[in-house]
């Protein structure tokens, strides 16, 4: 099992979309079933490796259809705005790493009028658990990626952080999740990270250098 990469000073946070930021209903175990994906193997994976372009085609704007329709139906998520004002009051860089297509994620952003200079989806980069859209925006921002914090629900988004050399913190939105012992920060709202980064703000410079935020958080 992996170690999670210790949290230090916090520079900039790259978010996760889906019931991270705003809620999903997506049920990829029935999507699998409707697609003949196998429930053990990655939905988009096995969606690119189809060798006919138009059943691959095909099978790409079954999903997409059903990532929008998700889209128009979403609601934001628990204090996900006053964590992305405290953020922006600040100067905290932020950005969106989403395995949504990017026709999904931006209707959903804009839906909920918030607000990101980074969008970044699956066309862009290889999805979670890939790192590489993590990498190109700790680049853009010209920042460690270990002063970087990703924050996510899911297994992938925890895989893609510890691929990328940056802390992750996983939002479990009150479930028993299997996979917190991989997260550097543990949290079951968006509220609990308003409450450890207030806690890094008022740290002396030498504090922030010995302080690991390995922290289950109950809020």
């Amino acid at each position: 099992m992996q170690t999670p990469i210790p949290c230090n000073m916090i520079n900039g946070v790259i978010f996760d979309l889906d019931n991270t930021l705003v809620s999903s209903a997506l049920d990829f175990d029935w999507l699998r079933q409707q697609l003949g994906c196998s429930a053990d193997t990655d939905l988009l994976q096995y969606i690119d490796e189809i060798p006919t372009l138009s059943l691959r085609k095909k099978l790409q704007q079954t999903v997409i259809d059903y990532e929008l329709a998700d889209a128009r139906q979403s609601t934001v998520m628990p204090q996900c705005q006053q964590l992305l004002s405290y953020l922006n009051q600040q100067n905290i860089p932020t950005a969106v790493v989403t395995r949504n297509c990017a026709q999904a994620a931006i209707l959903k952003i804009n839906h909920h009028k918030l607000q990101f200079k980074h969008i970044v989806s699956r066309e862009d980069f290889a999805p979670k658990p890939a790192p590489d859209a993590l990498v190109y925006i700790a680049e853009q921002w010209q920042l460690a990626p270990q002063n970087i914090l990703y924050v996510g629900d899911y297994v992938y988004d925890l895989q893609a952080a510890y691929r990328a050399n940056m802390p992750s913190c996983l939002v479990t939105n009150g479930e028993n999740l299997p996979f917190t012992q991989q997260a550097s920060i543990v949290i079951q709202s968006l509220g609990g990270l308003i409450k450890i980064l207030r806690q890094q703000a008022y740290m002396l410079p030498q504090e922030r250098d010995r302080v690991e935020c390995n922290i289950q958080s109950g809020n």
